[in-house]
């Protein structure tokens, strides 16, 4: 089997620097994320290379507080490791799920790109590992996406960008549809690239088995918001752009990637 979960964002209860926790929004996502692999005490692998090298332990600290009571062995590999190939096909052979956090997502397809790191994980996919991650670690598993990468890197006046990511999906995805300068954004990108564009709010995954998918959510109301999922494309008359629908049924994905 192969299986996604691409969250488009969401707070995981991680604690503030003055001492505030954020809401646990992606607990839903979590637990689908521990049943599809089928096990009781599935293995948890953090990459978190959408973070710079000294964030990714910390990262991987808040993400062993919620996949470890929920009965997971918990691991993860830094981007300074990955040209230890030992290493790094150890720890893919071991794990049962493998989740990239938020952050640069330009930078974090360039890392794997450069170090054969891609292959590795489309071939991990292909052996039925659950991929899965939130925003950047949500954006990678498509074609395309819409990235903050520039913002990240020099500052919120940089525009939005399309980033080509690992294409295991052939579609354009857009996570934290719901935040300012997305809309205007994914509009013009999806009018260039010609491809059909999923979008997923804050508390909204795509999850997708084998040939179906299906929406999962959470709440949102720390967002001011209620979680939604968006499909558009271009025709010859202009944009399209209808409601994904969130009732828990899985579809056929070839029905979600058709620009109808």
């Amino acid at each position: 089997m192969k299986r996604i979960v691409a969250i488009g964002g969401g707070e995981n209860g991680r604690m503030r620097s003055n001492g505030e926790r954020l809401p646990w929004e992606t607990e839903p996502m979590d637990r689908e994320i521990i049943r599809l692999t089928g096990k009781e005490n599935p293995n948890f692998l953090l990459i978190a290379h959408s973070q710079p090298p000294e964030n990714q332990e910390g990262y991987y600290n808040v993400m062993k507080d919620i996949y470890s009571p929920l009965g997971c062995e918990c691991g993860w590999l830094s981007s300074n490791d990955l040209m230890n190939e030992e290493q790094v096909n150890r720890l893919l052979e071991w794990a049962d799920i493998i989740y990239e956090g938020g952050g640069d997502t330009l930078t974090m397809i360039g890392l794997w790109k450069d170090s054969g790191f891609d292959v590795k994980l489309r071939k991990a996919w292909e052996e039925g590992k659950i991929m899965c991650g939130v925003s950047a670690g949500a954006n990678c598993w498509f074609s395309v996406c819409n990235s903050d990468s520039l913002k990240i890197q020099s500052g919120d006046d940089q525009p939005m960008i399309g980033v080509e990511c690992l294409g295991f999906i052939d579609a354009y995805f857009v996570p934290h549809c719901d935040e300012e300068g997305r809309h205007e954004s994914r509009v013009e990108q999806l009018k260039e690239l010609g491809k059909v564009g999923l979008m997923m709010s804050n508390c909204a995954a795509l999850e997708i088995v084998d040939d179906q998918y299906r929406v999962i959510t959470s709440d949102a109301s720390f967002h001011g918001i209620e979680a939604y999922a968006l499909k558009g494309w271009w025709t010859e008359d202009g944009y399209v752009e209808k409601e994904i629908p969130i009732d828990g049924q899985f579809r056929f994905l070839s029905e979600l990637l058709e620009k109808k």
